[in-house]
């Protein structure tokens, strides 16, 4: 599904005189459908800048990250198109960060629902339905689920983005530390669902700060 080949971002920074700061550099691997990769290596090492490259946050300095599309075949993400990476992004690619970014007035079942909407078109209160489906399973309290996430803890907040990102079941799913702010009985049930996600073909690349979880939820680690 995924193929990335001699990926490279370096960072000019003004401030310092334009000095280069290296993100990730000579990166090389594949992702067949269905399965999970993990990326391993000490902090700065450039994970978290492999998983905006792919996402297209950040414009890879060269490389290629091919991408096998429903929507258009087989492209090149470091290439094409924005409007074509921001379909691929509302119906194919998940991405989970390590902070919640929403707009402040928007409930949490409206967050979740959102998604599906854009995705696959079904009725806004089936939409909500679902979303009310999930956030239970996350255990986040019903009296939450019309409440503004910024007035949650940090540990709510992440499972909320959690929960955006994989209801609507993207084919390809980028987890960049997801489980870093939750409690054990928290990541057990985030790793059950994502579990099932796999189970149903979802594609996963994931950073994970916990290696035994690293190594017990992905198929293969690459290591940088």
């Amino acid at each position: 599904m995924l193929r990335v080949n001699d990926l490279r971002k370096m960072f000019n920074v003004h401030i310092l005189g334009d000095k280069v700061i290296k993100g990730c550099n000579s990166v090389s691997f594949s992702v067949p459908k269905g399965c999970f990769l993990g990326l391993s290596g000490p902090s700065g090492v450039g994970k978290s800048s492999i998983l905006k490259c792919i996402y297209r946050t950040y414009l890879p300095t060269s490389g290629e990250v091919w991408y096998d599309s429903l929507l258009f075949g087989r492209v090149n993400l470091a290439e094409i198109k924005d409007n074509m990476i921001i379909d691929i992004r509302h119906k194919e690619i998940g991405y989970v960060s390590q902070f919640l970014k929403v707009i402040p007035r928007v409930s949490a079942v409206d967050i979740l629902a959102d998604p599906l909407l854009k995705k696959n078109g079904i009725s806004a209160m089936e939409a909500k339905k679902k979303a009310r489906e999930l956030l239970a399973r996350l255990e986040i309290p019903a009296h939450l689920f019309d409440a503004y996430p910024a007035t949650f803890s940090g540990g709510e907040q992440q499972r909320i983005n959690i929960a955006r990102a994989i209801i609507w079941k993207p084919r390809l799913l980028l987890l960049d530390e997801p489980t870093a702010s939750l409690d054990s009985h928290s990541v057990s049930i985030v790793v059950a669902l994502l579990k099932e996600l796999r189970a149903q073909g979802t594609s996963m690349i994931g950073i994970f700060h916990d290696q035994e979880l690293l190594t017990a939820i992905t198929d293969s680690v690459y290591r940088l």
